[in-house]
Formats: structure tokens, C-alpha cells, sequence
């Protein structure tokens, strides 16, 4: 477990657990979702080499080399990469760093958090090796839906496209217009600086230069905004991602 104790905040990052955000407190108020039974649904956690579903778990090499990823939490599709079910290496104070097993032997993930004044930097990058399969990244926090006081989180959210989704839950490829919440959707070219809303009370703002964003908003319990290289299933959809990311999630009281 790695700890930050700032004045503001006050975080564990659990590293046997997917060097996953577990608790997160600012001015003494819990901001991550805690433990709720599987990997897939608490904490803020990072996603490598892959971010989102895979349809059936079939990756391809360049040259059309099949590989078989796990689909152990999404059958028969492979989720959110080996990052937030594996054990990560201590490299210092918010810093972490993690050997990819196979098909991606030879590659690995770093992932840096750190405090900046009112803000939490989150940075991942990935690092091929030898290894030449597709890779993509992204960040999937779950903010609690609701505090010890105020209002339940509501997200600020706007773009001006998203992809269309079928109904496995996976993007067409398709583009469309933006449909209303609630959402587990894909979106790009966004409008102003998405947000998480807790009325008078709190805002967490996420700045990042990531082209995609997933937004999730059919859970009671939290809501997620994230960022991400490329959409999920990207390399069946002919898309290739950056090899690193970085959001800065700023805390302000409202």
C-alpha cells in the first residue's frame, strides 16, 4: 500500500489491488467508491494495455497473429486491460510499475499520482518493448455518488460526438450525435471541462488532452468520466492509441 498525506488529501493507493486509488479524502470527505465485492467496481483505477471491452477477447499482431486475452469479468469480451488485477511494483512515493504478463510479455506500465496544491495528477505510460500488439490507455475513477452532506453527484458533461453502441455493449463504430443520459457511452470532441457536481458542497474537474471519454452513469452508487487514448475495442475499429496519458483532476468547494 502506498500512502499521500497532504493537508488536502489524504489517499491509498493499493498496489496489490491494481495500484487502484481505494480511498480517497479531501477535506475529510471520501471521494472513491469503496470495495464492493468484484475488481471492476470501486476505487479509481488505471487501464493498460487495453481501456474498455475487447469483443471477444481477440487481439491481432500486425501481421494478423491471433492472441487470446482473458475474459474472466466480461465473458466472452476481455475488459479494461491486466492493470487493475495485478499486483504493482513499489518505484517511489505515487509511483508504481507493473511487467505485462502474455500476449504483451516484454511490455510494461508506470503509473505516477501525485498532489498538486487543490488537484490530483494521474499520469500512465505504457511501454512496448518488444511487443507489438495494439495498446491503448485510460483512467476509470468511480466517484461516490454521494458525500456525508449536499447533493448527489450530478456530471457535467458535453460533446460533440459519441459512438454509437450495440447492444453487446460495445462501440459500433458508428459515429452519431450525442444522445441524453443516462449513459455508458463513448464520446468525442468535448465542449468545455467535464465535471463532477456535488451541489454546495464540492466539484472535480478533469482536464486532460485525451481524444475519447467514457461516461458512466447507470450505477446508484457512482459515476465515472474517462478519459482514454483511443474507444473501446479500438483496434477492431481500426484506431490506434497514444502510449501515454495524463489528467488532472481539480478539487474545488462549490
Amino acid at each position: 500500500m502506498q500512502f499521500i498525506d497532504d493537508a488536502e488529501f489524504q489517499i491509498n493507493i493499493d498496489l496489490d489491488q491494481g495500484a487502484r486509488i481505494s480511498s480517497l479524502v479531501w477535506r475529510d470527505m471520501q471521494f472513491a467508491v469503496p470495495f464492493r465485492g468484484g475488481a471492476l467496481n470501486y476505487g479509481w483505477f488505471a487501464m493498460g494495455p487495453w481501456a474498455g471491452r475487447v469483443r471477444d477477447g481477440i487481439i491481432k499482431s500486425p501481421s494478423g497473429e491471433e492472441f487470446q486475452l482473458p475474459a474472466t469479468f466480461d465473458p466472452p469480451h476481455a475488459i479494461h486491460g491486466f492493470g487493475y488485477t495485478s499486483s504493482w511494483e513499489d518505484i517511489g512515493p505515487g509511483r508504481s510499475f507493473l511487467q505485462l504478463p502474455d500476449p504483451y510479455r516484454g511490455a510494461t506500465l508506470e503509473q505516477t499520482i501525485e498532489v498538486l496544491d487543490d488537484a490530483i495528477r494521474w499520469s500512465l505510460e505504457y511501454d512496448p518493448g518488444e511487443c507489438d500488439l495494439p495498446a491503448w490507455l485510460g483512467f476509470h475513477p468511480w466517484f461516490v455518488r454521494d458525500l456525508d452532506r449536499g447533493g448527489s453527484a450530478e456530471v457535467e458533461f458535453s460533446a460533440a460526438k459519441m459512438f454509437e453502441r450495440g447492444n453487446d455493449g460495445i462501440p459500433t463504430g458508428e459515429i452519431v450525435s450525442p444522445v441524453p443520459a443516462p449513459w455508458d457511452d463513448t464520446f468525442m470532441e468535448i465542449r468545455g471541462t467535464p465535471s463532477v457536481v456535488w451541489e454546495d458542497v464540492a466539484r472535480i474537474s478533469i482536464e486532460s488532452d485525451a481524444p475519447y471519454w467514457v461516461v458512466y452513469t447507470e450505477d446508484s452508487d457512482g459515476v465515472c468520466i474517462e478519459p482514454q487514448t483511443a474507444p473501446p475495442d479500438a483496434a477492431n475499429l481500426g484506431i490506434t492509441g497514444e502510449n501515454y496519458i495524463e489528467a488532472l483532476f481539480v478539487f474545488t468547494e462549490e
